[in-house]
């Protein structure tokens, strides 16, 4: 699936909540917001080192993101943004402001000024703490980083805690030694967490990190939900039949990407079609009760608008399973089931 193909789709859902009542257009523009930034503005996260570390810089990113990686660098000047390419996976952007003299700090602000930095790491190997407390003019969130002792990760902490501009700002301060570890992997949960939506889905492809990929599917299968749910709940039979699916082919397309696979549409279309839940003779009737039901105005809209939710919601939950979770296709297809059945029970929660 190219851009091309996805931007289609998002002008064709904005199209088409232009015409919804004003109530419902809202809500739908507004959960349609991180869809457009996960998929159409993605881009590559920006990290700016600063802090006391002697430590080179690439030795750095292979313990924080790319373990027994292949990298590419496309060399830049020193003190300007360099983007690391993983080969196969995906490119950050690094600035390393470390040690950085009164004759450099104006150059570095040019980059903020030009490039914000997505996340500052202040890094600390307990040579001088005092240094790693400066913080350009930046409002970009701070995570503290200690590669030393357990000594220093006190010290620093301490330390931040008694600076009000640093510690309004500070997320977290890690102490990082090995690869895999389990503060390595608390990184890539908050970095999934707090980097802008632009910029999640390229560092949850090169960090392969389980509970980041969850993180985000879990905001794609909400968002896809609550706008198949508000376009169901229209009085238009079958006419939104094709965006429904469009939006369900593209949520499932979505979860595939962030597992690290290709996004395609074929791909994910096959993959519905396995569930049995767009297709053949149980699709005819599901979509033709959902018509009939658009003819008797109120409760059967509200109906409408549950089953458009609870099909696509489990649609989400079964590509998650199988995508990210391990799950086998029986087990995702039981998943599927189960999940449609419980979302059948209850209406979805509303944003107003």
């Amino acid at each position: 699936m190219n851009q091309t193909t996805l931007v289609q789709i998002a002008e064709r859902l904005e199209s088409l909540a232009g015409k919804l009542p004003e109530k419902i257009r809202r809500p739908v523009l507004r959960e349609l917001t991180p869809l457009k930034q996960l998929f159409l503005q993605q881009r590559r996260p920006r990290f700016l080192f600063i802090g006391s570390s002697k430590t080179p810089i690439q030795q750095i990113i292979d313990l924080l993101f790319v373990p027994a990686a292949e990298k590419r660098v496309n060399l830049t000047p020193v003190h300007r943004w360099t983007d690391w390419t993983i080969t196969g996976h995906g490119t950050i952007s690094i600035l390393d402001g470390r040690d950085a003299g009164d004759s450099v700090e104006a150059q570095i602000e040019e980059e903020l000024e030009r490039e914000p930095a997505d996340i500052i790491f202040l890094l600390d190997d307990g040579s001088d703490l005092q240094k790693a407390i400066h913080l350009p003019g930046s409002e970009a969130k701070v995570i503290g980083l200690s590669l030393g002792s357990e000594r220093h990760v006190t010290q620093m902490e301490e330390a931040l805690d008694a600076q009000p501009h640093v510690r309004e700002r500070l997320l977290a301060v890690l102490r990082i030694t090995q690869t895999r570890s389990a503060e390595a992997r608390r990184l890539m949960s908050l970095l999934a967490a707090e980097l802008p939506n632009q910029a999640k889905i390229e560092m949850i492809r090169i960090s392969r990190d389980r509970q980041a990929q969850l993180h985000v599917a879990q905001m794609l299968i909400k968002s896809t939900t609550a706008i198949c749910a508000a376009v169901g709940a229209q009085p238009i039979p079958l006419a939104d039949m094709p965006i429904l699916t469009s939006l369900q082919i593209l949520m499932v397309s979505g979860i595939m990407y962030i597992s690290g696979r290709e996004r395609s549409f074929r791909a994910a279309t096959e993959f519905i079609a396995a569930l049995g839940a767009n297709v053949g003779a149980g699709m005819l009737l599901r979509e033709a009760a959902r018509a009939v039901l658009k003819f008797f105005p109120g409760w059967g809209n509200l109906v409408c608008g549950m089953v458009a939710g609870a099909g696509t919601y489990a649609i989400g939950r079964a590509a998650t399973a199988y995508f990210l979770e391990g799950a086998s296709l029986k087990e995702a297809r039981q998943t599927y089931l189960k999940s449609r059945r419980k979302q059948s029970r209850r209406a979805l929660p509303t944003h107003e």
